[in-house]
């Protein structure tokens, strides 16, 4: 069963920009995109993190970066596994999110 919260979500690489692109099951379809700096930014600071959970707000107001360019990075995290999310907080997936995320950037440039 479909629900009005789900949506179909895409990530491709454009210009050194990681673009989120979203298709509502209602509304109109959006797209953001996060620097690369600002993609790597976050990888850091939830490596920097450990064990210590976060959220998109705690990583917005500790890195200093647009609230869009911090959701879209935690989105394609998520998606690849490299952090979880428990009790509506975040957690590193693995001990090396900034590996991780560099690889799956990369991965996803070359597919693009």
């Amino acid at each position: 069963m479909v629900t009005a919260h789900e949506r179909d979500e895409t990530f491709e690489v454009i210009d050194n920009h990681l673009v989120r692109k979203v298709v509502p099951r209602r509304g109109e379809p959006y797209e953001h995109r996060c620097p690369r700096a600002s993609f790597e930014q976050v990888a850091h600071a939830i490596d920097e993190l450990g064990n210590e959970s976060f959220t998109l707000e705690s990583l917005v107001e500790r890195e200093n970066l647009p609230f869009t360019q911090v959701a879209v990075a935690l989105a394609f995290f998520k998606e690849r596994g490299i952090i979880e999310t428990r009790y509506r907080r975040n957690y590193a997936a693995t001990g090396a999110v900034h590996l991780d995320a560099m690889t799956e950037y990369f991965a996803l440039a070359e597919n693009d």
